[in-house]
């Protein structure tokens, strides 16, 4: 028999006013495992979460922490969760120690128990070093893992993490995504929201959302095998006019996505794939049939989203 789940969402709906915000979400998150959402701005991400802390309710549906629903029981559900916004709000004044037990007293954590929380936290975090420093005085990285260390200190079951690590340097993402990885394997459940597609390889499972919509949930290995198609990487001097150049000559019924300094095309026939050569031969440095990535399947589900 399978534990309850941390976080139930079940048939979630809400609107604000025509504009569908989250449609008929459904998922389960479990203690040890990273969620992820995965999407674009205006994908629905922050409303779900937004919902999932009890800040605020679905128009229908279902939302429960820990057995706790989120209408019902909104201040039982805050005890047993720790929600960090896009925009955490520090105190730029207050040092990495003084923001720690700030939050400490806000979140009413006894006496007895503060010292040793702020001490490992700060251990935790690598901020020990910088504890006397004033937060405004904190890179971008360091200010996100402060901001996580205040989540933290009343020792949530339930981490809401709202893109935690969108504008963060590349070192301090995997800095972050590190403690993450952590703190899943101390047992504790994490509910992460990110536009950042690499990061979905990060997550124990994920939902891809666009529209409000999951167009596939699973792990990141089962997400890539629902991508129906055959799948070329092209490399080229000049990616722009090769984009152009294959929907000029090449096959109809072909997708070419670009991916930085190359295209990805995504074809169904060997017949499109020899036209698809054809056309290229002298412009492509290379063309190779390689595996779907999560974004991959991501723009290919939307594409077929969007046609039906």
């Amino acid at each position: 028999m399978n534990p309850a789940p941390h976080l139930l969402i079940k048939d979630l709906h809400k609107s604000y006013g025509m504009n569908v915000a989250v449609d008929s979400l459904s998922l389960e998150i479990h203690a040890g495992e990273i969620f992820g959402l995965i999407g674009p701005d205006g994908a629905g991400k922050t409303t779900t979460m937004r919902i999932a802390a009890a800040l605020m309710f679905p128009d229908s549906g279902r939302v429960e922490v820990l057995g706790y629903n989120v209408v019902a029981e909104p201040m039982k559900v805050k005890e047993h969760i720790g929600y960090m916004p896009q925009r955490f709000s520090l105190y730029p004044d207050l040092t990495v120690a003084e923001n720690l037990r700030f939050f400490a007293d806000l979140y009413s954590v006894p006496n007895s128990e503060r010292i040793a929380r702020e001490e490992r936290l700060m251990q935790f975090s690598r901020l020990e070093p910088f504890k006397n420093r004033r937060a405004a005085q904190l890179s971008g990285g360091m200010k996100q893992k402060l901001a996580l260390s205040c989540t933290l200190i009343h020792t949530p079951d339930l981490l809401i993490l709202d893109e935690p690590t969108t504008g963060v340097d590349p070192l301090s993402r995997q800095e972050f995504w590190g403690i993450l990885k952590e703190l899943a394997a101390s047992g504790q459940a994490l509910f992460v929201s990110t536009p950042y597609m690499d990061e979905a390889l990060l997550c124990s499972r994920v939902a891809l959302m666009h529209h409000g919509r999951a167009l596939a949930a699973g792990t990141p290995q089962e997400i890539t095998k629902q991508f129906q198609h055959n799948l070329l990487e092209i490399v080229a001097a000049d990616v722009p006019a090769v984009r152009k150049k294959l929907y000029a000559c090449g096959p109809a019924g072909i997708q070419v996505n670009r991916f930085g300094d190359r295209l990805h095309v995504i074809y169904d026939t060997e017949q499109q794939e020899r036209e698809i050569r054809s056309c290229l031969s002298q412009d492509a440095t290379e063309i190779r049939a390689m595996e779907p990535t999560i974004e991959d399947t991501f723009v290919s589900l939307m594409t077929a989203e969007s046609a039906a």
